[in-house]
């Protein structure tokens, strides 16, 4: 009997090497329709993912960077299935190592892999219930995926408490009671209660301050070691990805523009808008000669009303006419690099490390 088109056998060999994607999509798309009138009409759309290509290697940290409104956290929603995609699919590799299309599933279906991909929320403050305890926000995931009794939850949470750095005398004070910092790790460790395979955290330290920053990125290192978890890792702060981040993708008016490694494409650029990014990065050395900052014109394309051509020629200053007829194709450049740009490679383009 044929395999049905939603769910295919991965190879023996990427298995067995890990090489294999935990999660990749094919032309994923989310529109938003804009309605107005009494009949609430669609008289236009917002095209937040326009037909996105990612892969997520297992065990690995893929951030998706970009400036806000570019798109990066809606495709993050949509892998979760907290947005219902518009077309694509979500390819995901089970425990077993046969891909399902998770963009395919119903509610129901979908229900098993609510515990396996888990999310971790930008604002610490605002994604706890300040009227839960510790207790009851870590441990309302086990209870209801996992019908744990009373005393088996308080001490599952008080163990989650200990791997994220909090006493598990805590568990019974409320949201207020705590800092930001300590707020996130409540968040991680709500993340981590059905021990999932891949997290999904969506500007995680944003909104912290830079020592707290910095203690909640080595804490989200550690437990990628200790469980070997998979993160996709939703920033603008290119100088936290370059930390953090094993791979890269460049996202503009819900695009991928640019993909690679991350040594090589902070090395390296290949498509102008990365370069721009990139100029902003501050220099670690303070010694070190200053680099001329890209100060891009205007802003961020309206995804209701993408410029013909390449969305980001009106903002780029090597434009050709081209671009601005044309809609370039994410091509692979150089072996594990992509770049949606018609004169990638030729570009004399500046990265921000030697």
């Amino acid at each position: 009997m044929t395999a049905p088109p939603s769910e295919v056998t991965a190879t023996a060999a990427a298995t067995a090497t890990g090489t294999a994607p935990l999660l990749r999509t094919h032309g994923l798309t989310k529109h938003f329709p804009i309605r107005r009138g009494l009949l609430g009409r669609a008289v236009g759309r917002v095209r937040a993912v326009d037909g996105v290509d990612l892969t997520v290697p297992a065990g690995r940290t893929v951030a998706l960077v970009g400036e806000s409104g570019c798109g990066k956290s809606t495709l993050g929603r949509c892998l979760m299935r907290f947005f219902e995609p518009t077309s694509g699919e979500i390819s995901y590799r089970r425990t077993d190592g046969t891909v399902i299309d998770l963009a395919k599933l119903d509610e129901r279906a979908l229900k098993p892999y609510r515990s396996e991909i888990r999310l971790v929320f930008q604002d610490p403050f605002a994604s706890l219930n300040p009227r839960m305890t510790l207790l009851q926000i870590i441990g309302e995931p086990l209870r209801v995926n996992l019908g744990l009794g009373t005393a088996e939850t308080e001490e599952r949470v008080a163990e989650l408490l200990r791997r994220v750095g909090l006493r598990p005398e805590y568990l019974r004070r409320y949201p207020n009671a705590f800092s930001g910092g300590q707020r996130q790790r409540v968040g991680i460790a709500r993340a981590l209660a059905l021990a999932p395979r891949m997290v999904v955290a969506d500007e995680a330290v944003s909104a912290l301050d830079v020592s707290v920053r910095a203690q909640i990125l080595n804490l989200l290192k550690d437990l990628q070691d200790e469980s070997d978890l998979t993160y996709l890792f939703i920033s603008h702060d290119l100088g936290v990805v370059e930390y953090m981040a094993d791979e890269i993708a460049v996202m503009y008016v819900g695009k991928v523009v640019e993909t690679g490694a991350t040594d090589e494409l902070y090395g390296q650029p290949l498509h102008p808008y990365t370069e721009a990014l990139l100029s902003a990065v501050p220099e670690p050395d303070p010694g070190a000669r200053r680099r001329e900052r890209v100060v891009l014109r205007g802003e961020v394309a309206d995804a209701s009303n993408v410029p013909q051509g390449c969305p980001f020629h009106p903002r780029c200053f090597y434009a050709r006419d081209r671009c601005r007829t044309e809609v370039p194709a994410l091509r692979e450049i150089a072996p594990g690099r992509t770049s949606a740009c018609h004169f990638a490679g030729e570009l004399e383009l500046k990265g921000c490390r030697a």
